[in-house]
């Protein structure tokens, strides 16, 4: 990308360390991010906890 950013949503199995799935984005969007969390509710339906980081850019 020439110029501007790119974002990620990206969610983490901690436990593990694996990653369950990831979005990248050009802009901050709330779309991307919601992709991200449903590709990980496939690989995983039930997760004991959900925890968000929280970044300022996303509340």
């Amino acid at each position: 990308m020439a110029k501007g950013f790119l974002y990620l949503a990206a969610v983490l199995d901690w436990h593990s360390r694996y990653g369950l799935s990831w979005q990248l984005s050009s802009t901050l969007d709330v779309g991307f991010r919601l992709l991200a969390l449903r590709d990980a509710l496939r690989v995983d339906p039930a997760p004991y906890i959900f925890h968000s980081d929280q970044d300022s850019r996303f509340t």
